[in-house]
């Protein structure tokens, strides 16, 4: 009888481990945006990403990323353009004071090569994304890399003005510890 609940203890501790997931801690991350205003490339970055990140290259099925930043950390070096993009006719920093990302799930396309379906709500409007990434682990470090385009219109951003474009292309580099 002893055998077989040490057996089942052991059993269990192996399934436990062996579905575990990749937890991460944040070291630095980037994410930065551009768009076209007048003809000419604005480009801005955003602060202080909070991630729960559970990626696990061999089990994508339960894999996981939920990731948010504070809209009030926007930055485009000119204080005037920032706080006009705080304010209701952007942003709503005050009303809508994050932007998140949620995973739906994962592809694997070869390599370091990934796509994840992500929810990203912006101004309490949830659009669909595609995200291409890359995925690299170098011993206690992971770093995934991507760039996708969101349409601005889709979560009310800028209204229906005529001379900011309706794309803007999103940048994301986290660099992580993994535990």
């Amino acid at each position: 009888m002893m055998k077989k609940i040490y057996i089942a203890a052991i059993l269990a501790f192996l399934v436990t481990n062996s579905f575990a997931q990749v937890k991460t801690t944040i070291n630095k991350s980037a994410i930065t945006f551009k768009i076209k205003n007048m003809g000419i490339n604005c480009t801005g970055v955003f602060n202080g990403l909070q991630a729960d990140v559970q990626f696990k290259p061999a089990d994508l099925a339960s894999s996981s990323i939920i990731a948010s930043v504070e809209t009030a950390t926007i930055n485009t070096d000119n204080e005037m353009r920032d706080n006009h993009l705080k304010s209701a006719d952007y942003f709503d920093i005050t009303t809508y004071p994050k932007i998140t990302l949620k995973s739906v799930s994962f592809k694997h396309k070869g390599g370091d090569n990934y796509t994840g379906s992500f929810n990203v709500t912006i101004k309490d409007k949830t659009k669909l994304i595609e995200i291409p990434f890359t995925y690299t682990e170098t011993g206690i470090t992971a770093v995934f890399s991507g760039s996708f385009k969101i349409n601005r219109r889709d979560f009310g951003l800028g209204g229906n003005s005529m001379v900011l474009a309706d794309e803007a292309t999103v940048t994301v580099n986290v660099e992580s510890s993994i535990k």
